[in-house]
């Protein structure tokens, strides 16, 4: 077990539905299993995830793509406590996704070589039952230092990019990244269990009212 899945916390849930992760992500599964959190998976569409509204910021467009991830399973479900998460790079105003391959993976991290840059996670939880969520985005700083032509090829040669926005993954041990001003960890992995246990905890204070089938959060209706 990484260090980062040690000490993570963990809520009693606000509602008696069973928790369902809106992902088929299995670090955001590691990181809820390592709390101690029971959970089953359903996982959305691509479709979920398409569409960047003008002038949209990274909080706001992982904000948006948690929102609709959640809601598409809501769609399908009776009962559940929805928890759907979204998670982008941001480097001197450009939005940092997934790759989509070997030469996209390139250009994102000679981009974030030697420079700060901002991880993003939006986060939904929605209660079927009571018909309510919350969506937040979570920032966390890093920096990056200046990569190498080797360090470059050998990060690009183990793949590890792959399926990670910014092409790494902080959970992957490299020591080229590092967290500043207290960042949280398992935010860059793509959960933040600190800021979700508050959820869970606050939720009956937190959560707002919904109408299924909206194309985004309650502070964007």
């Amino acid at each position: 077990m990484l260090p980062l899945m040690k000490n993570l916390p963990r809520a009693v849930l606000p509602t008696d539905e069973p928790m369902i992760l809106a992902s088929g992500s299995p670090r955001r599964a590691e990181l809820l299993t390592a709390a101690g959190y029971e959970f089953t998976v359903q996982v959305a569409s691509d479709e979920a995830e398409c569409g960047m509204c003008s002038r949209e910021t990274a909080p706001e467009m992982v904000a948006r793509y948690a929102y609709r991830k959640a809601a598409e399973i809501v769609m399908k479900s009776d009962q559940g406590l929805i928890v759907a998460a979204d998670t982008v790079a941001s480097c001197m105003g450009q939005i940092l996704g997934k790759p989509r391959d070997v030469a996209h993976a390139e250009s994102i991290l000679r981009l974030l070589s030697g420079r700060k840059h901002d991880v993003y996670t939006g986060i939904c939880v929605w209660s079927v039952k009571q018909s309510k969520c919350v969506v937040e985005a979570v920032r966390t700083e890093l920096v990056m230092e200046t990569l190498s032509e080797e360090m470059l090829a050998e990060h690009l040669d183990s793949m590890r990019w792959e399926g990670k926005a910014g092409a790494f993954g902080f959970q992957d041990g490299n020591d080229w990244l590092r967290i500043i001003n207290g960042g949280s960890e398992s935010n860059v992995v793509g959960l933040p269990m600190e800021r979700l246990a508050e959820l869970l905890e606050n939720f009956d204070s937190l959560a707002e009212n919904v109408i299924t089938g909206v194309s985004g959060p309650p502070g964007a209706i």
